[in-house]
């Protein structure tokens, strides 16, 4: 079935010539002749390309795609994670508002939670999401949104799906996920429930670091909604040759998701036998506490986890990732590149867009592992390692 939606779904081959991948339509206008087919394609609600700002073909296939894989009954694609990220939280909570957030979920969600929405009168507790009846304690009256990451960023805590869907329908409120650690390939939120769903496409889906993008997963309710508000006039929409990148992405997905399942488990086996290492934070270690939950809602293991070395000294630190051969320091994750991204970059740092984020001990390392060979990937590390 996912082979059919990677390969097949929403490639109407006969409609361009019989080519192997779709057409990239980087028009902005889509012409009409006659007056009732223009009303016709303003009134379709996104099912007719009318203007690339709300219905483009390339992007359409690209939506299609995500949805199904994610189970749901339709998808909106936007310009980065960040747009997907913020145009699902705007769609759903208004000034005088309340959500409720997990702890420490991405550096940029962090922030808008932190900076900006405040700032337009919307309240947002933060919680450990482990512990399901934190949820339920934090909700008021002018609570409307259950903000999600199972895991989370940086040290994977998970939550309760299903449960925590129970408590939202409860009290008629809208759960959202960012679903990208998983990939719709390894996690499917809204089979529990959940009503948002999320992916920087930049990412697994993307998975050659060649493209930004994101994507929102929902009811055609909510999807409808989004379009006719918040996607239209926030802009943040997608590029039509990106939408093409991330097609062509998706047609190894699969493939890609299960290389990372087998090699990222056998680095992190290297890492907590290793001396140099204090800790190694990832859901699919023997040593992780939320087993049951991982067994659950995680189909395979993930390429991301992050460690804590087993010195506090800035200057070792630093040398170990400096001396780092395969893993390249960068921002984001999910390429064929394997990634380090070492938290102690973070201090000492007037940027004012890390100004009010958490920061965690220095002597943290996050690392997303690529496509490289495992053994060459655990030479590199061990060579890092006995340099400190």
């Amino acid at each position: 079935m996912t082979k059919d939606i990677i390969n097949h779904l929403g490639e109407n081959r006969e409609e361009y010539f019989n080519a192997a991948l779709p057409p990239i339509f980087s028009n902005s206008n889509f012409l009409f002749s006659k007056v009732e087919d223009m009303r016709e394609a303003m009134i379709s609600k996104n099912n007719i390309p009318f203007y690339t700002r709300g219905h483009n073909p390339t992007t359409k296939i690209f939506e299609k795609k995500i949805a199904a894989l994610e189970s749901t009954e339709s998808a909106i694609a936007l310009s980065s994670g960040m747009a997907a990220i913020s145009t699902a939280i705007l769609s759903q909570v208004k000034s005088g508002e309340h959500m409720i957030s997990v702890n420490q979920p991405y550096t940029g969600t962090d922030k808008l939670m932190k900076e900006v929405l405040p700032n337009h009168g919307i309240e947002i507790s933060f919680i450990d999401g482990k512990d399901t009846v934190n949820f339920s304690n934090q909700i008021k009256e002018n609570t409307k949104v259950i903000y999600l990451e199972s895991p989370n960023s940086w040290t994977y805590e998970m939550q309760d799906l299903e449960e925590i869907s129970k408590i939202a329908k409860k009290n008629k409120l809208i759960t959202i996920i960012d679903n990208s650690f998983s990939s719709p390939i390894n996690c499917n939120p809204a089979k529990w429930g959940i009503d948002i769903i999320i992916h920087s496409a930049t990412k697994y889906i993307g998975g050659h670091a060649n493209a930004m993008g994101g994507i929102i997963c929902s009811s055609n309710k909510i999807i409808d909604d989004i379009y006719n508000s918040e996607f239209k006039l926030l802009g943040g929409v997608l590029s039509p040759f990106n939408s093409w990148l991330f097609i062509n992405g998706l047609r190894t997905l699969k493939i890609r998701m299960n290389y990372v399942s087998e090699s990222t488990p056998k680095v992190v086996r290297f890492l907590e036998d290793h001396s140099k290492v204090k800790k190694v934070f990832y859901p699919h270690s023997e040593n992780y506490d939320q087993k049951e939950l991982v067994k659950k809602y995680l189909k395979k293991p993930c390429g991301q986890f992050t460690i804590e070395l087993n010195t506090g000294n800035d200057k070792k630190i630093e040398k170990f990732c400096n001396k780092l051969k395969y893993f390249k320091m960068a921002a984001s994750w999910g390429g064929h590149e394997s990634l380090i991204f070492p938290e102690i970059a973070r201090y000492n740092l007037e940027s004012k867009y890390y100004s009010k984020t958490e920061l965690l001990p220095k002597n943290y390392v996050r690392f997303y592992i690529g496509l490289e060979n495992t053994d060459e990937i655990i030479n590199d590390l061990s060579d890092a390692l006995n340099e400190i």
